[in-house]
Parts: structure tokens; C-alpha cells; sequence
């Protein structure tokens, strides 16, 4: 898979500006101010593991907040995107569609068993929000989650998300209440007492910082939603469809959830699609009524020709392996890297398959990591309910020469945070 620099993108310091201008004025100027931290440079083409932008650099995409396992414009995805859109982008609404049925079956193929009926979103807060609303439809008006957990911004994942920062201007919400994560007995006391419960947590909480739970945790949260009536989400959002080095994080511990939630990587980085995957039993409310919860564009034909393809590319490339590869050799890289500034800059390096996550020892060095790594060609994200966390999110079809790349750029922002730490040091004496 291979891409040359846009020819026709505009490059130069009047083009950055009339895009700075044009946020400002149209989209945001808190993200103006922000992206001139960075020099206001735009993206304009991509490509499997890179991305350019509009003078012609190119980068190596480590971020994309987990949307690009497949990387950038995979061809499989493309081709059945632009063929759907040539033959019937967007459907009436009114007769059956053929590539929503294929989606859905492809989907629940690799699903956990058990979990056979799918209900199609355009995004993974719009999947939460069907999770919220299938356990009311069950009776499970009481919500619960995770200290850490991000599940979404609108209203009702919202309520989800334990970060007062995005909650506090936006109350009242729906009642909610967060335990710790990865303390199933907290969760187990939350349950006895109170009325009937949906709780959602994730198998891994990415934008928590890569926090993993102990082993057996995901066992006995089901364990106790069952013996306490509660309806059980699991958040794959992030996680699913390889991320972790598995299809699913659920099938480390071998479980079953009520609803399953799946974003980011069924899009195959091209169209955005998300979907809430549920039993029998969970489904039935809406399997009895399909227009209980609908959406106009939620299964739209181009978006589940992208969905259909992604799972198809990612089972015949043997992608979840791949990741699982991938994510030990980059683990290996980052201890390689930091290992003289571990204690003093890096707290600790941690994640599963290419889910990764560096935390600093405070916000402004995982600031400084962000940059360092940007000038040195590779993309990178902050966790948004983490801030001392740079989250690395990478495409399982890393080349030799992508992984040498990053090997080379950690090498350069370990030098670049030394040389932090001995001026501010010099500084303070």
C-alpha cells in the first residue's frame, strides 16, 4: 500500500493561515490556538501507516484515537465503499437492505457466541446510548460505571463518563454511579443494594490512560451482573476488532455480555460506523419493535459496505495476530527508549497488542512527549481523562521500516526529555 505526497494541498505559511482563519471564524478557536501550538500544519492524504500533510511531510500514524487498525485508505475497505457509492450510497428506508443484513452477519461471525443480533450506529456514543436504552426497555433504569471510564459525550453516555471536567457543565444528568475500576467486590456491593442495574465498563479503559484490570476481573463482573439482575455492557468501543490482540477483550476471560459495544475499527478507517451487538434475550425490546430506537442514517448502505469489508480484511490478513506481534515488539521498543529516564520522566510503560500507553510523570512532559514525537514524524495521542498519559494507537500493517521509524523517534524524544530534565534542574539549582 503506497501514496506520494499531495501535489495540489496548500503548503505554505498563507495556505496554514487561511486554515487557522477559517476555524477560528467556522469551527473552533480553542482548536485554532491549540493546532498553532503545532504549528497549524494540516493533514491532507493518508495512507496505511502514514499520513501527509499539506507541505508534503510525512508521518508515521501512532494515534487517530484507535480508528486505524486497518490503516489509512486499506484498499479491501475503499474498493467496497466506492462500489457502494456508485451503485446505492444511502437507503429509502422503506425495503430491505442487502448490504445491512451482510454487515450484521459478518459482525456477529466474530462476535463473542451468543451475541447474534446488531443494531448499526454512526458512532460509539450513539452505541452506548442504545446500550442505556435497551437496559430501560429491560426495566435496568440505574446506571453504573467505572472511575476512569470514557463512553462517550453525549447526554446519556455522558452520564457514563466519570470525568467531571465534560459532565459539569452539562448537569443534570442521568443519575450514575462509578466504582473503581478493575474492584469487582466495590461493584459486587454497588449491586446489592439498590434498584435493578445497567453497567458498563471496558475489558481495557483506553482513554483512562491504558489502565488493565487484574486478571478474572471481566468474569466476575458478569458473574455479579447475573446474580444481581443487572444488565451487562461491555465497552469494545476501543478494544475490539483486534486492538488488543485479540477480536474481542471479552475473549480473554471467555464471557458473554449482555451488549456488546463496537466502534473505531469497524469504520476500517474510511466511513464511521459503530454498532451495539446484544443476545437474544437483551435484543428482544427492539427485535419486537424496530422502530423503538432508529436513527436516519444508522445502517446506511456505503457505511455497512465499510463495515462488512474492515471485519473480512482484518480476519483474511490474520490483522489480530499481527497486533498481537506488533504490540510486544513496540512494548519491548518504548522500555528499550525510556529505560535511562524511567522514574524521573516515564513512570511506567504499559498496554496490550497496540494499545499503549506512556505515562510521565506530569502533564507538561506527556506535552512535551506529544511534540517531541510529532517533530520527529510520528502521530501520537494524549488519554483524554489521563492527561500524564500519551496513548500510541498504531495500525497492525506497521512495516519493518515503520517500526525502525518509531524505534528512531522514541530514541530522539528519550534525548529531547534528558536534555528537559537536566535543564530544569539546572534551573532549580
Amino acid at each position: 500500500m503506497t501514496a506520494t505526497a499531495p501535489t495540489n494541498a496548500p503548503g505554505t505559511a498563507q495556505g496554514r493561515g487561511a486554515v487557522l482563519d477559517r476555524y477560528r471564524r467556522h469551527v473552533s478557536r480553542g482548536r485554532a490556538r491549540l493546532a498553532a501550538l503545532t504549528g497549524g500544519a494540516a493533514e491532507v492524504a493518508s495512507a496505511g501507516s502514514r499520513v501527509w500533510d499539506a507541505d508534503g511531510r510525512e508521518y508515521v500514524d501512532c494515534g487517530g484515537y484507535g480508528v486505524f487498525l486497518l490503516g489509512h485508505c486499506h484498499p479491501k475497505v475503499v474498493d467496497a465503499v466506492v462500489d457502494q457509492v456508485r451503485r446505492h450510497p444511502m437507503a429509502t428506508r422503506i425495503l430491505l437492505e442487502p448490504v445491512v443484513a451482510r454487515a450484521a452477519e459478518a459482525l456477529a461471525r466474530v462476535a463473542p457466541a451468543g451475541l447474534d443480533y446488531v443494531h448499526f450506529v454512526t458512532s460509539g456514543a450513539e452505541a452506548t446510548e442504545t446500550a442505556i436504552k435497551l437496559a430501560r426497555a429491560h426495566g435496568k433504569r440505574r446506571l453504573v460505571s467505572a472511575v476512569g471510564g470514557y463512553h462517550g459525550k453525549t447526554t446519556g453516555a455522558l452520564a457514563l463518563t466519570a470525568k467531571p471536567f465534560y459532565q459539569d457543565p452539562f448537569r443534570p444528568l442521568l443519575a450514575a454511579e462509578h466504582v473503581p475500576y478493575g474492584d469487582a467486590d466495590a461493584l459486587e456491593r454497588a449491586l446489592v443494594d439498590g434498584a435493578p442495574a445497567c453497567v458498563v465498563v471496558e475489558p481495557v479503559q483506553g482513554e483512562a490512560g491504558v489502565v488493565l484490570p487484574p486478571a478474572g476481573y471481566l468474569r466476575r463482573v458478569q458473574r455479579a451482573c447475573r446474580e444481581h439482575g443487572a444488565f451487562f455492557v461491555l465497552d469494545e468501543i476501543q478494544t475490539g476488532l483486534g486492538r488488543l490482540g485479540a477480536w474481542w477483550g471479552a475473549n480473554a476471560e471467555e464471557i458473554t455480555p449482555d451488549v456488546l459495544l463496537v466502534g473505531k475499527n469497524l469504520s476500517g478507517g474510511v466511513v464511521p460506523v459503530a454498532a451495539a451487538v446484544a443476545t437474544a434475550d437483551a435484543y428482544a425490546p427492539f427485535d419486537r419493535d424496530p422502530f423503538l430506537h432508529t436513527s436516519t442514517f444508522a445502517g446506511a448502505p456505503v457505511a455497512m459496505a465499510a463495515a462488512a469489508a474492515a471485519v473480512a480484511a482484518i480476519d483474511e490478513e490474520d490483522l489480530v495476530d499481527r497486533a498481537r506481534a506488533l504490540g510486544g515488539q513496540l512494548l519491548h521498543l518504548l522500555d528499550e527508549a525510556f529505560a535511562p529516564v524511567m522514574g524521573d520522566a516515564v513512570v511506567e510503560i504499559r498496554g496490550r497488542g497496540l494499545l499503549i500507553g506512556v505515562e510521565l510523570a506530569d502533564e507538561g512532559l506527556a506535552g512535551e512527549l506529544v511534540l517531541h514525537l510529532l517533530r520527529a514524524g510520528v502521530l501520537v495521542n494524549h488519554s483524554l481523562n489521563a492527561h500524564k498519559v500519551v496513548r500510541l494507537t498504531p495500525p497492525a500493517v506497521l512495516t519493518d521500516a515503520d517500526v525502525e521509524l518509531l524505534a528512531d523517534a522514541f530514541a530522539s524524544a528519550r534525548t529531547a526529555l534528558i536534555n528537559n530534565l537536566s535543564s530544569t534542574r539546572r534551573t532549580v539549582h
